[in-house]
């Protein structure tokens, strides 16, 4: 054998091992970082603030972040028994009003991190066509009603159908209860999903057929369409909300610096319907990277959340 070939030869082994070591050691380390496990409804409002949150958390703090997704009920016992660390989704007073009385000494709320929310019942305020003649002026909507009293007169053109999410969700649970109030006897609630209902909401607005779904802000359909809530004279769909942060008893003393880090968070509805839509032109698909675009163009913000 050839000295240059044993030099060679030798020079392969050494690289193959300094690899292997290598993978070896960042395996180790990857293994040795900490997980938080956060609870999320797969709203698309809660799809953007969970993955912001687990890109901070991934990409500024070192951690592994798992999320999970929940039906709003598993969600708030998964809080509560420990079963995971977080959630950022808790729309409350009203919405999720059920769940925070029944695991209120279970779990530590945070207070808000996005203020201004409504939900209701929604209906396109779309008009026929462009401008009328020479006038200028715009047709009205092919949609005439404005309060969830008239409803019930025209529930022929609605074919008797509210278009909801997820059954568990506290908005059906308002919708119900909205049904029994105004005597929405011919009307029956929809189950689905959020992307069902997004999906039927398309389908009406296109052929200008009659429509109303359960609808909050914010949310991605009222920058793609115009739309309008139904007034609710009776006040069952409460006013304004906010979606809070809860955590588990005990993150405090385990992992001190997320709970800082999920006490600090707090962004605005304008944040979330920018990054809401990035996700919608993606199809949905890898909205950890549209978080990451997100975080790049808002380090200001990123900066105050972090402890």
């Amino acid at each position: 054998m050839s000295t240059k070939f044993s030099f060679t030869l030798i020079v392969c082994f050494l690289l193959v091992g300094l690899t292997v070591s290598l993978t070896y050691i960042a395996q180790s380390q990857d293994e040795g970082r900490q997980v938080v496990r956060i609870a999320y409804v797969e709203w698309s409002s809660e799809i953007a603030s969970t993955n912001v949150v687990r890109a901070v958390l991934q990409e500024e703090m070192g951690y592994e972040c798992e999320i999970i997704p929940m039906a709003a009920d598993e969600m708030w016992e998964a809080v509560a028994t420990g079963e995971v660390d977080a959630m950022v989704a808790a729309w409350l007073p009203g919405t999720h009003g059920h769940f925070y009385e029944q695991y209120a000494d279970q779990i530590v709320d945070l207070g808000p991190n996005l203020e201004g929310t409504q939900t209701g019942l929604v209906v396109p305020q779309v008009t026929p066509g462009r401008q009328t003649g020479r006038t200028g002026l715009q047709n009205v909507p092919y949609i005439t009603i404005d309060s969830i009293t008239e409803l019930q007169e025209h529930a022929d053109k609605f074919r008797g159908r509210i278009i909801g999410i997820d059954p568990e969700a506290g908005i059906m649970r308002q919708t119900k209860e909205a049904m029994e109030v105004y005597g929405l006897d011919n009307f029956e609630l929809i189950s689905g999903s959020e992307i069902s209902m997004a999906a039927e909401l398309a389908n009406a607005i296109r052929r200008l057929e009659w429509i109303v779904v359960t609808g909050w802000i914010p949310h991605w359909k009222f920058a793609r369409w115009n739309l309008k809530f139904l007034e609710d004279p009776e006040n069952v769909f409460g006013g304004r909300e906010e979606i809070h942060t809860i955590v588990r008893e005990g993150l405090r003393e385990d992992m001190p610096d997320v709970y800082a880090f999920l006490d600090n968070f707090h962004w605005t509805p304008g944040d979330m319907e920018q990054l809401m839509l990035w996700i919608e032109g993606q199809d949905g698909v890898y909205p950890l990277d549209s978080a990451r675009r997100w975080m790049r163009h808002h380090r200001d913000k990123v900066e105050a959340w972090l402890p």
